[in-house]
């Protein structure tokens, strides 16, 4: 094909191409030479367009023809054998799509596509094979036959230069797990990439918080075993030696601080193992500190002073004033049914406000506090202007309706069991709305409450209660019905004290009196009417209102009777929880309880007074200690008592997903005081002690909650009472 002019070019076998399209293609015209050259990069530029399957050149006389052969359109696209991953999530990693043209090469970049897919998803051995079914007109269905495989576990975690730890401690660090046949409800046992880089800085932090400061992770290295059933990982890591913190300072430049005064607030101490971590939280809280003495704008950095000699790293935290920046704005993202306003009321910071880390930090926990998301990120990012920052706030909402389900056991009224219906975030405005059902051998309860935490767009939490109670008290041979309702509001007076005040309004009715029950009792029968004002103030540092390992916490309660009704009393009751962290894993819970009350002009009721037993004081029955009628074995309640608890609570060594916590409890106090000097009446302010271990178990369906408690001090009026449980679930 080479020698004479080109006369004419004739293109054969385009169909739905135009013809001239093609010749757009190519290099050469009619009146140009035939050279071998141009004519092969013209065939080479018609094949790169992608849309012909076969294209060939050929001379016929003075005539140029170009034979093509059109790659065929697509039709239809469809996966088949899929089940962990749905056709809509493989759609969105492929690129081919119907009528447009179909090549090998697309095809097979959409296979290694959806291998990717499926290999972030932990199926290593999953294979792909694309068929496709010719149809009339040079179109093509094309389908993915899919073989998903077993996910690809993680059959072991080896680390390698590990001194100070075991393996089994690290692995324990880290958030990658070994598969187990457990962690059906867990991902963390198939290989990600992702989470071993992750991992990488777990350790890192790890052995940071224990003084190696020179830790480095040389390699994470993540292998296949023969059969590609599961992966083996192993980390090479070098600890380095241990430190110990040096000479501690503190320096600034600013003007009429004293930063002796600040000495107290460290963590870090000379001698003391290093910990990065304390580090960091000595920063947060000289922050904290500085700025609550009115500087608002302060820089902290820590510079360290490392002698390897010695193994001691000194710390100088040089406060310095820090750039002026103002919040620009606050995005808040993945609140898809919550409504911005009710996220944006409890953030300490608004737009315009100087940025504050320690007010961020609490607008942080206050979000994580309503309960109504999984996760809260709160990131700073850049403004607009080297002085403005950005407040970005991404939530991910979780369920906040509830049915709780409640059971127990008691050697005098059986079993017993609740039923409550709540939604803690009713139409997305924070909005807290319950009904409950309580029933048993003994009691039932139906309640009806509803709170509005904004009331009227400001920060005063208004609510009401209405409420139907029948109980037969077994232990005091009378039955009690309390029909009412109840108004309250409760507002913040600091940052984390609380305010309520409430009303309530009731018709109390005892009745069924035992023929042999007690003459006290007995002379109770009937129907009164209390009209109740009550008030709390709660003084609350916990560092999370659900599940608290560290703070504490003081409510005192006050109830007067009296403005209107038949009932006059005063009721008062002081209740405080301190939370300990101990080691890594362990909360040490200190609990104390005291109440006291007396009647106005007249004796207090017996259904007025103090019970305690049951949940309140296990080991012993509900009204088990406390004031009796020896006589006829009648709970007569008690004018004072006190209660003090001391709680460990603690990992039982199994996998972290489970979510299984044990505890070991001892229970002391006592009720005493029941406005009688009858010879027949027991009363005794002796303290009563109860130990005994329980578990808790954040089940997927659901929290449950078992303890034992055994007696080991207790008077001989005493009614003992050995297991009780409770079991909730959500929707």
């Amino acid at each position: 094909m080479q020698g004479g002019l080109i006369e004419e070019i004739r293109i054969d076998g385009a169909q739905r191409i135009d013809p001239q399209t093609v010749r757009s293609y190519m290099l050469v015209d009619p009146g140009d030479q035939f050279d071998p050259l141009r004519l092969d990069e013209s065939l080479k530029a018609i094949f790169d367009t992608g849309l012909f399957a076969d294209v060939t050149l050929r001379r016929e006389r003075n005539t140029l023809v170009v034979e093509v052969v059109e790659n065929p359109i697509i039709n239809r696209i469809a996966f088949e054998g899929n089940d962990a991953i749905d056709d809509d999530q493989l759609e969105g990693e492929v690129e081919l799509r119907p009528r447009i043209v179909y090549t090998r090469t697309r095809v097979q970049n959409d296979v290694q596509r959806l291998l990717d897919l499926y290999r972030r998803n932990g199926r290593f051995a999953a294979r792909i094979d694309p068929k496709i079914i010719e149809l009339p007109q040079n179109r093509v269905d094309l389908v993915f036959e899919i073989n998903e495989g077993e996910v690809t576990g993680i059959k072991s975690v080896n680390f390698i230069g590990n001194r100070a730890f075991s393996d089994s401690s690290l692995r324990g660090e880290i958030s990658t797990s070994e598969s187990a046949w457990y962690r059906f409800l867990s991902t963390d046992d198939t290989y990600d990439p992702d989470r071993l880089n992750f991992d990488r800085e777990l350790l890192r932090r790890f052995y940071l918080s224990e003084g190696y400061a020179d830790f480095r992770v040389l390699s994470v290295v993540a292998e296949l075993d023969d059969d590609r059933s599961g992966f083996i990982v192993t980390f090479t890591v070098d600890e380095g030696p241990q430190y110990e913190f040096g000479e501690v300072d503190l320096t600034t430049t600013l003007r009429d601080l004293d930063v002796e005064q600040l000495r107290g607030d460290l963590e870090a101490e000379p001698g003391e193992t290093y910990d990065a971590t304390a580090v960091e939280a000595d920063v947060d809280t000289l922050t904290d500190v500085v700025g609550n003495l009115g500087y608002a704008f302060v820089d902290i950095r820590p510079r360290t002073r490392r002698d390897r000699e010695n193994l001691t790293i000194g710390i100088t935290y040089d406060i310095q004033e820090g750039p002026k920046v103002f919040v620009e704005r606050i995005d808040i993202e993945g609140n898809n049914r919550t409504l911005d306003s009710v996220i944006r009321r409890e953030f300490r910071l608004v737009e315009g406000d100087a940025f504050n880390a320690s007010k961020l930090r609490r607008s942080r926990q206050r979000i994580e506090n309503l309960g109504f998301f999984r996760g809260v990120n709160v990131q700073q990012e850049p403004g607009s202007a080297p002085d403005r920052s950005v407040v970005k706030v991404e939530v991910e909402e979780q369920s906040t309706g509830e049915i709780t389900l409640g059971a127990g056991i008691s050697t005098s009224a059986g079993p017993l069991g609740n039923v409550q219906l709540r939604e803690r975030n009713l139409l997305g405005r924070g909005q807290d709305l319950r009904l409950g059902f309580t029933l048993s051998g003994s009691s039932s309860q139906l309640d009806l409450s509803f709170t509005e935490p904004y009331f009227l767009d400001r920060p005063i939490a208004a609510g009401f209660d209405l409420f139907r109670v029948t109980r037969e008290f077994e232990e005091s041979d009378f039955d009690q019905e309390r029909i009412g309702f109840g108004l309250r509001g409760g507002y913040d007076l600091t940052e984390h004290t609380r305010h309520v005040v409430r009303y309530r309004l009731e018709r109390q009715e005892i009745s069924d009196v035992d023929d042999d029950a007690s003459v006290l009792i007995r002379s109770e029968e009937g129907n009164t009417i209390r009209s109740i004002v009550g008030q709390d103030l709660t003084w609350d540092r916990r560092d999370n209102r659900f599940d608290p390992r560290e703070g504490f916490r003081v409510r005192l309660s006050n109830e007067v009777a009296g403005l209107g009704g038949d009932v006059r009393f005063l009721r008062n009751t002081l209740e405080s929880d301190y939370f300990i962290p101990v080691l890594e894993s362990m909360t040490l819970r200190f609990g104390g309880e005291f109440g006291y009350m007396f009647g106005i002009g007249e004796d207090t009721r017996i259904a007025d007074r103090f019970f305690i037993g049951g949940e309140n004081f296990r080991g012993f029955e509900p009204g088990g200690l406390g004031p009796r009628d020896v006589d006829s074995d009648d709970a007569l309640g008690g004018n004072t008592y006190y209660k003090g608890t001391v709680e460990l609570s603690f990992p039982l060594g199994l996998p972290e997903e489970f979510e299984i916590r044990g505890r070991l409890f001892t229970d002391i106090g006592a009720s005493f005081d029941a406005d009688s000097d009858e010879d027949f009446v027991e009363n005794s302010a002796a303290p009563r002690v109860s130990v005994g271990p329980g578990l808790s178990w954040r089940s997927p369906f659901g929290p449950l909650r078992l303890d034992l408690g055994f007696p080991i001090v207790k008077e001989d009026f005493d009614e003992e009472q050995l297991l009780s449980f409770s079991f909730g679930t959500q929707f």
